[in-house]
């Protein structure tokens, strides 16, 4: 069926302007989001090392404990216990002290940690551990398109352009899909920067369109499955408080629960319990290598990383225990968890366990999953990177063949000067994509300089310092000189990110990932100096 031209042209409006006023939103997020994919080793590298003697072993983690217990009580509360050797390298047991005594607080928590190990002699030695918040930043931005506004907000503000994202999707195929089948690989590089700039981005569009079905879909449930949550606890309160007072306290997601994993509130943990108890009289938990093996049991192929241990009051007492299973599509980048009675191991919940869960929150892990590239391993987490870079370069593709299409139109009436509605946007292209790239390569630079390997304040001034540094120039700096010397700094400051994780983070080299993620910058680097040293203005 062949649509008329006056629909086709709405379409392409649509599609234009929709995708104009998400187009520098979406390139933060996408760029983000493809750096986040490494989160995980990013934050190993930059957070300072813990000083403690060798992890004990998980069968000796109760005298740990117990030692522990009487120098710290306030560590009973709540505490976590690192069943894989990697991190247990940074502490078999860890707590926050106020985790018991306010609000509760969310993997990604300011508040101090601790670390508790034993010597040769069996003392027990304490430090802090500090964790670099460098990379959650990046995912921060990444979940906020980039605003430095309160989160809650900014989610509202992400959801909207994934709204507006999914109606440019579908106005730009309804517009330029019959075109785009008779010209699929045409390239026209020898031609004019329009249509250069048209080529790539209807090649990039149609070839990625499946990812970004799936990244506008799922954006959008993510920004408001809370909404979607209080709509179902209206609908249906008898069977959500149900659900609730099953998990007691175990719906919610814990630090070590990955990025943004999304669901119900987190129940506030109970210290008064435990503070009305001495020490010696509170009832001891299940033994860590007890909970590894009722896990083994109950959930055959989930494999357990962490448990944390959270005392309630009231013996409602729970072990949540954090891990992965390759089989099954995950709630987290990284994984899942379940939750056991305290003493006795019996599953609680399985809302969050993969290959466990109901209809309901397996339709819901879906669409997290297929967001964070949570399935497929390896292969599939290296092609959300990859499609995560094309996406944001796809949108500033879009935002150039804008202003170059809406510069041959004023030139051709008669226009000696670009208006300035297109002079703004084209600064905005530049500073804001230019200073999103070089605003999170300046942080990893830092890294090795900064107190902690780089705290939320410190990082959050460093990046928008940087950025709005970049859109200033853009402003400022006429035309191809200025948007030449943008593209220099920004691949120049991206080139440094390899020499620094070459330089201080040499362990972090001998894996696939450290190696990956050098090579990622130095390609990236590459690609900005050398557009830099071959830009050149054309209508």
């Amino acid at each position: 069926m062949k649509l008329r031209a006056d629909l086709v042209q709405m379409y392409r409006d649509v599609h234009s302007w929709v995708g104009i006023i998400a187009g520098l939103f979406l390139f933060v997020a996408f760029y983000a989001g493809a750096i986040t994919m490494f989160e995980e080793p990013l934050k190993q590298w930059a957070s300072p090392p813990v000083m403690l003697p060798p992890p004990v072993s998980l069968e000796q983690t109760p005298e740990l404990l117990q030692k522990t217990f009487t120098a710290h009580p306030e560590a009973q509360n709540d505490y976590t216990i690192a069943v894989t050797p990697e991190d247990a390298k940074r502490g078999r047991l860890t707590w926050e002290p106020e985790q018991g005594l306010g609000p509760t607080r969310n993997r990604h928590s300011s508040g101090q940690t601790f670390s508790a190990g034993l010597d040769q002699q069996g003392n027990l030695v304490v430090v802090p551990k500090i964790t670099s918040e460098t990379a959650r930043f990046v995912d921060v931005l990444h979940q906020t398109v980039g605003l430095p506004l309160p989160h809650n907000i900014a989610s509202f503000v992400m959801g909207t352009v994934a709204l507006l994202y999914a109606v440019a999707l579908v106005s730009g195929v309804i517009a330029y899909l019959p075109a785009l089948v008779k010209m699929l690989f045409a390239v026209r590089l020898g031609q004019s920067l329009r249509k250069r700039w048209l080529d790539f981005h209807n090649l990039l569009g149609l070839f990625s369109l499946p990812f970004h079905i799936i990244m506008a879909v799922s954006s959008v449930v993510f920004a408001f499955h809370g909404q979607i949550f209080a709509l179902e606890h209206k609908l249906f309160p008898t069977t959500v408080a149900a659900n609730q007072q099953a998990a007691q306290g175990g719906n919610g997601l814990h630090r070590h629960g990955g990025r943004h994993q999304g669901g119900q509130p987190e129940t506030q943990p109970s210290a008064a319990g435990a503070e009305q108890l001495p020490q010696a009289l509170l009832r001891p938990m299940l033994a860590p290598s007890a909970v590894v093996a009722t896990v083994a049991q109950q959930a055959p192929g989930f494999v357990p990383e962490v448990l944390n241990y959270m005392r309630l009051g009231k013996g409602r007492d729970v072990i949540r225990v954090f891990g992965h299973d390759d089989r099954y599509p995950t709630r987290g980048p990284t994984g899942g968890f379940m939750v056991l009675n305290g003493y006795t191991g019996q599953a609680q919940t399985t809302d969050y366990l993969p290959g466990h869960q109901q209809t309901k929150f397996a339709i819901l892990t879906t669409f997290f999953s297929l967001h964070f590239g949570s399935f497929g391993g390896t292969p599939v987490r290296w092609l959300y990177v990859v499609l995560g870079l094309v996406g944001a370069f796809l949108f500033y593709t879009g935002n150039q063949l804008w202003v170059v299409t809406r510069r041959r139109k004023e030139k051709e009436r008669g226009h000696v000067q670009e208006t300035r509605g297109t002079w703004v946007l084209s600064a905005l292209t530049t500073g804001c994509t230019l200073g999103c790239i070089a605003g999170i390569s300046a942080l990893f630079c830092a890294v090795p300089f900064l107190p902690g390997g780089g705290q939320q304040q410190a990082v959050s001034a460093l990046y928008y310092t940087v950025f709005c540094a970049f859109v200033v120039a853009a402003f400022c700096l006429p035309g191809q000189r200025g948007i030449r010397l943008l593209l220099a700094v920004a691949g120049g400051i991206t080139a440094l990110v390899p020499v620094m994780l070459c330089i201080n983070a040499t362990p972090f080299l001998h894996n696939a990932q450290g190696v990956s993620l050098t090579v990622t910058a130095s390609l990236l680097s590459l690609f900005l100096l050398v557009c830099a040293a071959r830009y050149k203005r054309q209508l």
